[in-house]
């Protein structure tokens, strides 16, 4: 019997979720590679923020195993190399963005570092000045770049994100990606939901569809729009999961 593989930031398999007595997806399984930027797609209700919470073990699935870096997620030292920004990030309002960030490196035993946090600070479009205001003083697009400013200081391998670009404006969009794909470039691996598909084909290596509790499709982005005949990964999606805008029909 092989070991665990400490390689694969994320092995799924056969997971299965539900709410109530209502299943969200049943038997699902992915595997992620290192050094790649996997994105996941659905509808709102699809299941992609239980998927990622099932994962890291915040929800209890039904059934199936997950493992980070070849450790069970029921381990705890399992997310030692796993940061985590969840859809709707609510940091402790009364911190400044230094003590948070301080509280954010203790989890992975990571020492804070002012001068790389101002230099990541300012590729992702946040003021460096900002870490030193109370975090219930700062806007909403402030506060999602003080998440995604933690996550990154962490310098895990691999980053869990549920909607990373909600609040931002197009100028933070446009350096978050650019941030994202020097942390690929470092063999390092990013799992994403997030609505703007064209933002998903423009960064992800792989991206799956997530639909009425089933995977449809698992693969690169441009295999999805080439199987649809689409020019755009919007319209291959929603070619793929049946919807007809209305109308679309042909009249007689």
């Amino acid at each position: 019997m092989s070991g665990p593989d400490h390689n694969t930031p994320l092995n799924i398999t056969n997971l299965s979720v539900a709410q109530g007595r209502k299943p969200v997806f049943e038997n699902l399984s992915l595997t992620m590679r290192a050094g790649e930027i996997f994105g996941l797609i659905g509808i709102n209700g699809a299941g992609k923020t239980s998927l990622i919470k099932a994962a890291l073990n915040l929800i209890e699935p039904e059934a199936g195993d997950v493992q980070f870096f070849g450790v069970s997620h029921r381990d705890k030292e399992s997310r030692r190399n796993v940061s985590y920004l969840p859809e709707n990030f609510h940091p402790p309002a009364a911190l400044s963005g230094v003590e948070f960030l301080r509280m954010a490196m203790g989890f992975h035993n990571f020492a804070f570092d002012r001068t790389a946090a101002n230099d990541l600070a300012k590729a992702i479009d946040l003021d460096p000045a900002v870490l030193d205001r109370r975090i219930g003083a700062l806007s909403k697009g402030m506060g999602q770049k003080l998440g995604l400013l933690a996550a990154f200081l962490g310098d895990c391998g691999l980053l869990m994100l549920d909607e990373p670009m909600s609040g931002l404006d197009p100028r933070a969009r446009i350096l978050l990606k650019s941030a994202m794909q020097n942390y690929r470039a470092r063999n390092k691996s990013i799992f994403m939901s997030l609505h703007t598909l064209s933002d998903l084909d423009e960064l992800c290596d792989r991206v799956a569809v997530l639909h009425e509790g089933r995977l449809l499709f698992v693969g690169p982005p441009a295999e999805l729009r080439h199987a649809h005949a689409s020019a755009t990964l919007e319209q291959a999606f929603l070619q793929i999961i049946g919807f007809t805008p209305a109308g679309d029909g042909t009249s007689t």
